[in-house]
């Protein structure tokens, strides 16, 4: 099984900002995330909070949907998953600050979250 290096399977799609000027926070609460054990291949499941502060760009929420499922099928580690779709989704609409939090069901007894963050660095 491979371990995902960055997910290139789809494109995470944006529209404007219609407030650039103004702090506000968007959240989102996707509780359907599966991917797979990269040591087992058994399925893992995780609820993942996903919050952030526009700049010019929002994340369009379909495309969202099928960009998060498209792990459906890859294994990774708790951690990497978490960290690359903070970056991916950073990358795709440059937010002034994003967090995620994985929330993964228990695997081999153990119960995860694992919390990334990102700051824009002020210009």
């Amino acid at each position: 099984m491979k371990n995902i290096a960055k997910n290139e399977i789809l494109e995470i799609e944006t529209f404007p900002n219609l407030f650039p000027g103004r702090d506000y926070t968007i959240e989102m609460e996707c509780p359907e995330f599966t991917c797979l054990c990269p040591k087992t291949g058994q399925p893992d499941f995780a609820t993942l909070y996903i919050s952030y502060v526009p700049e010019k760009l929002c994340i369009e929420l379909k495309s969202l949907k099928l960009y998060l499922v498209s792990y459906r099928n890859e294994g990774g580690f708790h951690e990497e998953l978490t960290n690359i779709i903070l970056n991916d989704l950073v990358s795709a609409c440059l937010p002034r600050r994003m967090t995620i939090v994985a929330d993964f069901n228990v695997r081999g007894g153990i119960h995860t979250t694992v919390t990334v963050e990102h700051l824009a660095k002020a210009e």
